[in-house]
């Protein structure tokens, strides 16, 4: 029996819903979700392992026009899965005004088949939706069009099953078992700055890295440490709260996460550091695990 393999890049501008997508695509909490803008830094895969196939998702920061060393290594990493692509899931939302140069320009070059999934279909009324999938196939003529809920689960299966469809002849890529190809204190640090996006306002969440500096695994307890980052003594105030009250609210929901992620029960204790100007700097950039 044949057994097929390859890389499916998920791309679109931020907050299309690509990492509510590749969540219900993996079957697992891959990728932080926030209604913020911008909330996915780094290219994440999410692997899908059946006997006969095996698909690599990658999640992909949203395309941007880059401001600062920071946001020139997330489009670094949109670059690259769109290299990789053995199959582009293009996701757009029913809101979109048109106006996705930015991220057409990106695939200009490919030869990997596009498909593209209209987002958020259930907040759209059908004539609406009609207008997006005639839009689409006149800019694109794509391999496909699907109208999708991603957040709802409309759809979905449609789109894994074309994705299954169009996968090339090839081994594994990853161990059989393998989700994905990030270590816990990875999405240790994801659910922490998940945190901060949910519960901070303006540049704070912007502004902020989050870097786990110890991960000690026990057998009932993981105990974990963390410095969050931040570019001024204003933002560290605020993160901080009056008496720490701010920064305990961050504690108690992000170790409410990891024990639900980690099936642990988990220590975690939490520090804020000030690096003025760090989205700007390589060599920081570099240590914080950025390209």
């Amino acid at each position: 029996m044949t057994h097929r393999a390859g890389f499916v890049s998920i791309i679109g501008k931020p907050n299309a819903g690509k990492s509510t997508l590749m969540n219900a695509l993996v079957g697992e909490k891959m990728s932080i979700i926030t209604p913020k803008a911008q909330t996915t830094r780094h290219r994440i895969l999410g692997i899908v392992n059946e006997p006969d196939y095996q698909i690599v998702f990658s999640d992909t920061p949203g395309v941007i026009k880059p401001h600062y060393a920071l946001h020139e290594s997330m489009m670094h990493q949109v670059d690259g899965s769109i290299v990789d692509a053995d199959l582009i899931l293009l996701v757009t939302d029913i809101y979109e005004e048109y106006d996705e140069e930015d991220v057409l320009k990106k695939l200009a070059g490919t030869q990997a088949p596009v498909a593209v999934l209209i987002n958020k279909v259930d907040q759209s009324d059908e004539e609406t939706v009609k207008a997006k999938v005639e839009f689409w196939q006149e800019k694109l003529n794509p391999k496909a069009i699907f109208a999708i809920s991603a957040l709802k689960d409309y759809n979905v299966l449609a789109v894994m099953n074309f994705v299954i469809e169009h996968l090339p002849e090839h081994p594994a890529y990853y161990e059989k078992d393998a989700l994905t190809d990030r270590n816990d204190r990875f999405f240790a640090s994801e659910m922490i700055r998940a945190q901060i996006f949910k519960q901070y306002k303006k540049e704070i969440p912007y502004s902020s890295e989050v870097i786990v500096t110890a991960f000690v695994e026990g057998e009932k307890l993981h105990r974990i440490s963390a410095e969050i980052i931040v570019e001024r003594d204003s933002q560290k105030n605020i993160l901080i709260g009056k008496n720490g009250s701010m920064l305990k609210i961050v504690g108690t929901y992000a170790r409410r996460d990891m024990e639900d992620f980690f099936q642990k029960k988990i220590f975690l204790e939490m520090f804020v550091k000030v690096i003025p100007d760090w989205r700007s700097k390589k060599n920081y950039l570099k240590k914080f695990g950025y390209e």
